[in-house]
């Protein structure tokens, strides 16, 4: 799934960059950029590497074009999703046209030696850097998008459940690549753990809000807010380490 990879490296890199510059036509530029350079890099020059790469490219440019108008806006929160979901079943779908890594990436596994990975292949590497990159700002996005499309997340100016819980944005993606860190090095039992730390340092927090102390907030609202961040967070990094392993 090579080309998955790629498609999950660009948009990762897209995101990163969309939040250090302003200039509209970086990002979408930035996005099938990475996907030409990782397939260079990568040794997919094959034909069906390039059909694969050809809807890596497009989905990719998709994804920053509509997740940033989402955001702008606060609407039409469902079409980033589903050009996010629709490319990542398609390229897996048709993960057979894709051909192993090879290139630098595969000669550079070869040669370097790296802690822990003896057994792993240039493509279980590559997959490896994509779904760590999902991790940060493209799985804050995607739950952001998630909760936004369930009407958790009031029109921007509202006071916002959020705000009654300070650290999301930084804590979520540290949770997240904690789950993968955890699950790929087999300590699955610990990952739990972390899901269930998490839940029992939060809910106090929740439990201490009053309604009266932001706007309209209430208890209600800030607690689905938080279960269901919390679960398409995990979901972002559980699917991220299926793929890896």
């Amino acid at each position: 799934m090579s080309a998955l990879a790629v498609f999950l490296i660009a948009i990762g890199i897209a995101d990163a960059v969309s939040r250090i510059t302003r200039v509209a036509w970086v990002v979408p530029v930035t996005a099938p950029v990475v996907v030409v350079a990782c397939a260079a890099l990568s040794g997919l020059w094959h034909p069906g590497d390039i059909a694969l790469m050809v809807i890596a490219a497009a989905a990719s440019v998709g994804w920053v074009v509509l997740g940033a108008r989402a955001e702008r806006s606060g609407a039409h929160q469902g079409a980033p999703l589903a050009v996010f979901a629709l490319p990542l079943t398609t390229l897996i779908l048709l993960s057979g046209w894709g051909s192993d890594v090879g290139g630098l990436v595969g000669k550079w596994t070869d040669w370097v030696d790296l802690p822990g990975t003896t057994e792993v292949t240039p493509d279980k590497l590559l997959m490896v850097v994509g779904v760590a990159l999902l991790q940060f700002i493209t799985g804050n996005q995607l739950v952001r998008l998630v909760l936004g499309s369930v009407g958790a997340v009031k029109p921007e100016g509202q006071p916002q459940p959020s705000d009654r819980l300070k650290g999301g944005r930084l804590l979520g993606p540290m949770e997240r690549i904690l789950i993968l860190g955890l699950g790929l090095a087999g300590q699955l039992a610990a990952a739990t753990a972390v899901v269930a730390a998490k839940s029992i340092i939060r809910f106090p927090e929740i439990n201490a809000q009053k309604a009266r102390e932001n706007g309209n907030i209430g208890i209600d609202d800030v607690t689905e807010y938080f279960l269901v961040g919390s679960f398409a967070s995990w979901i972002i990094a559980l699917g991220g380490l299926a793929l890896a392993n």
